[in-house]
């Protein structure tokens, strides 16, 4: 997985980053998926730390109890639903959750745009994931002129505005856009149409999306460049090996959680007492 910015602050976008490439790792499909699932146990224990916190009520002008927002965005196929199971199923479903954002209904329309994804925050301890996001306003938005100029472009501050809200009240924002190439694409749309027991994933809908790929990919570049942020950033993960895009999730995560520098919440109660009371009954 690569940031979408440089160290020396040069922007990266998705033409810059190979979908097939593996970055930071050299074994193949068999080791890693060996490594996912080597790797669940400490997400899972990260996770589960992650929700201890929300137990305890922390001291008068200490930090807020923090959470964690995981934006998951890419083009049909590219392995979101992948992601879902076989990374976010790691942790335990208890202060996880899960939102796909998916087109607006005519009551969402009458909001802001934002005003969709708000309920669906993570609250303290919690993880949350978006499958799809207010991303999408930015994205399909902007490809298929669902807003004028205009519109698009306030609603790129706005993100940054809200994701920067987020931040500062303990959230810690990461954004993945799951890079695959169009070749790729084809061949899982090939399969869904060649396997009856996949016909319920494939939308002709999917082609027509496909025909503006490269509309889609400038869509992200842009999205990307005024959107990426230290407190919410944005990484590029190469999605052609299913395998590869879920190890680098999945380390993501683990990053992130030990990065918070956690550590369980001391008892509220006397553990000896409570001991010995146990003993006797």
């Amino acid at each position: 997985m690569l940031r979408a910015r440089r160290a020396d602050g040069a922007p990266v976008g998705p033409a810059d980053v190979d979908p097939h490439a593996t970055p930071g790792v050299e074994a193949g499909k068999d080791d890693g998926v060996a490594a996912l699932a080597a790797r669940a146990g400490r997400l899972a224990e990260l996770q589960e730390l992650l929700y201890a916190q929300s137990t305890r009520t922390p001291a008068s002008g200490r930090a807020p109890v923090p959470s964690l927002l995981l934006v998951v965005q890419a083009m049909d196929t590219a392995g979101k639903g992948g992601i879902m199971r076989h990374v976010v199923g790691q942790m335990d479903p208890q202060g996880v959750q899960v939102a796909a954002f998916k087109a607006p209904t005519p009551d969402e329309l009458r909001h802001d745009f934002l005003w969709r994804v708000r309920p669906h925050l993570p609250g303290p301890g919690e993880v949350a994931v978006f499958d799809r996001s207010h991303y999408e306003d930015v994205l399909i938005g902007r490809v298929r002129q669902l807003a004028d100029a205009a519109e698009i472009e306030r609603r790129y501050g706005a993100i940054r505005a809200f994701e920067a809200e987020l931040a500062a009240s303990g959230t810690q924002v990461v954004k993945v856009m799951l890079h695959i190439s169009k070749d790729e694409q084809r061949e899982r749309l090939a399969e869904r149409l060649d396997r009856p027991d996949k016909h319920w994933k494939f939308s002709p809908g999917d082609i027509d999306e496909r025909a503006l790929w490269d509309e889609y990919m400038e869509a992200y570049r842009v999205a990307l460049y005024r959107t990426d942020a230290t407190d919410a950033p944005w990484f590029i993960v190469p999605a052609d090996r299913k395998w590869y895009a879920r190890l680098a999730v999945q380390e993501l995560l683990i990053e992130t959680l030990e990065g918070l520098h956690l550590r369980w919440p001391e008892a509220d109660f006397d553990v000896a007492e409570q001991r010995a009371r146990l003993a006797a009954s």
